[in-house]
């Protein structure tokens, strides 16, 4: 029996980018869309190519390394943003334009200060002019889950006339219950009648947006948008790996379904965002996070041990999780192999990266006793900066501040100059940012601080994730350090923030005010 392929659209790189803290530069955006793609991703919305030159540049460099996912860029229903999207995509092999309005009343009288009959305007104008660019356009309906039925169906009508071919559905505050979202796509479904593939955007404020995924599913959603991790701001959106995994382990259920997803790229993948972005899975996250295989009941044990299948549902190998966690490598093993392992890890990175990140490994390798995958993607992920370093750390020496106040010596090259300057602070973290500061000349703020352990042992790697603002009307940056010692990481983590402040700065000031508006 041939089954119906749900089309999954990943957002992680546009939506995802909106969770606080989540911010990426260019070279990691690429680095995760080819993975998106190795993952077997149908549509890569690369981000919102009218937010800044950043955001454009990262959209049009994504389009020219993906080959067998569609590539698609946001646009607010204006002809700037639709025009700026269009050239973004445009080497792309695949591409689509995603522009979308809101539909509710509460965000036409109080956010648009439009009519309805405005908003329906604007949207069919928004799509013929995509349509100059594209063939493939989306329109959605934002707040549709709060949206009056009878207008959702004549906006619709309009947009799909105009040329687009994908309706996507949103409940962008996540308010819908599971069968209040699946009676909205049944209809509107059933109203379109095979016109255009209906989709859904579900959030995940009250912790339903896979179930209301799903349910979306059974009730004529051929499309569902969702990110790695349940990345997206405020609670997040629906994640992919749950709805995959669900989809795939209920095919009792879902037996007419099945996606394009390579499930063993899902923990790769999840561990790649992870690194990048900071942000941890929470522990007990379903499929991805660090328990989400664990099993410590004495009852829970013995059952495993006679058959896995009574308490596992999922074998973690499904997933692309190797649960042995063995050496694989050491300050013995050859490029070939190191290279292969990258690729494993879902990494792909040109030539000279690899023998940079090559030699990297080297030097931790003579110092660390057991090499761990965690240790590489964290060493890999590290070096994707790929940004001009004004300020690169050359030295620090700590004092003993056991019987005295705590104080750090700095030398920074800067411009090939390096400079050298000491500091006291409330505590030796304090010391070493304020001596970064005094070299500097910049005044940061920390909003944050994290550091955790890559992967086991004593001599495990630091990552250090640091969140600083350097000016209060710009948002903060956000800064990754690696290193077997603790400060050494976190002054790393600080300077990499100096120096992501100083490159995104041209291109903050072009930032359209409301261009992170959300669907």
């Amino acid at each position: 029996m041939n089954k119906e392929i749900i089309t999954i659209f990943d957002t992680t790189l546009r939506d995802g980018e909106q969770s606080p803290g989540a911010s990426m530069n260019t070279e990691e955006k690429v680095q995760i869309a080819t993975q998106l793609e190795r993952l077997g991703v149908d549509v890569i919305e690369a981000g919102f190519a009218a937010a800044s030159p950043g955001d454009f540049d990262a959209i049009s460099k994504i389009s020219q390394r993906v080959s067998n996912s569609t590539v698609c860029s946001l646009a607010r229903a204006i002809d700037s943003d639709i025009k700026s999207a269009g050239e973004a995509i445009k080497q792309a092999k695949m591409r689509r334009i995603h522009t979308f309005i809101a539909t509710s009343v509460i965000h036409m009288e109080h956010k648009l200060k439009m009519t309805p009959d405005e908003v329906i305007k604007r949207a069919v104008r928004a799509v013929e002019y995509a349509r100059t660019f594209v063939d493939d356009v989306e329109f959605s309906c934002e707040d549709a889950g709060r949206s009056d039925m009878v207008f959702l169906k004549e906006i619709t009508d309009a947009v799909i006339e105009a040329g687009a071919s994908t309706i996507n559905l949103p409940d962008t505050v996540g308010f819908r219950l599971p069968q209040e979202i699946g009676a909205m796509v049944r209809e509107m479904s059933s109203y379109t009648k095979g016109r255009a593939i209906i989709s859904v955007h579900n959030h995940n404020d009250l912790g339903l947006a896979v179930a209301n995924s799903l349910e979306s599913i059974s009730n004529g959603a051929r499309q569902v948008e969702c990110t790695i991790n349940g990345l997206g701001e405020r609670a997040g959106n629906a994640a992919l790996e749950e709805i995959v995994m669900a989809l795939k382990v209920r095919s009792d259920i879902f037996r007419d379904f099945q996606t394009n997803i390579n499930t063993k790229e899902i923990y790769p993948s999840s561990r790649l965002i992870a690194n990048i972005t900071g942000i941890e899975p929470q522990p007990n996250k379903a499929i991805v996070g660090k328990n989400a295989f664990a099993h410590e009941s004495g009852i829970h044990q013995d059952g495993m041990l006679k058959n896995k299948s009574t308490y596992e549902i999922i074998s973690p190998k499904d997933i692309g999780l190797d649960m042995e966690d063995t050496l694989v490598l050491g300050k013995h093993s050859g490029r070939s192999a190191f290279k292969d392992k990258l690729s494993k890890l879902g990494f792909s990175i040109k030539e000279d990266e690899i023998n940079s990140a090559f030699k990297r490994f080297k030097e931790l390798a003579d110092k660390k006793k057991e090499i761990y995958d965690d240790d590489i993607r964290a060493l890999v992920t590290s070096q994707m900066t790929n940004i001009p370093k004004a300020y690169e750390l050359i030295s620090l020496q700590l004092m003993d501040c056991s019987n005295g106040v705590p104080s750090a010596a700095v030398t920074i090259s800067n411009n090939g100059k390096e400079i050298t300057d000491a500091g006291i602070g409330d505590g030796t973290i304090d010391a070493i940012f304020k001596t970064i500061d005094r070299i500097s000349g910049y005044q940061g703020v920390l909003m944050e601080y994290k550091v955790k352990s890559v992967s086991k042992g004593k001599d495990a790697l630091a990552n250090v994730t640091v969140k600083v603002n350097f000016n209060d009307n710009e948002p903060a940056i956000i800064g990754h350090g690696l290193s077997l010692d603790t400060m050494l990481a976190s002054a790393r983590a600080y300077t990499g923030a100096l120096n992501s402040y100083l490159s995104m700065k041209g291109m903050l000031k072009f930032r359209h005010t409301d261009s992170r508006e959300t669907i």
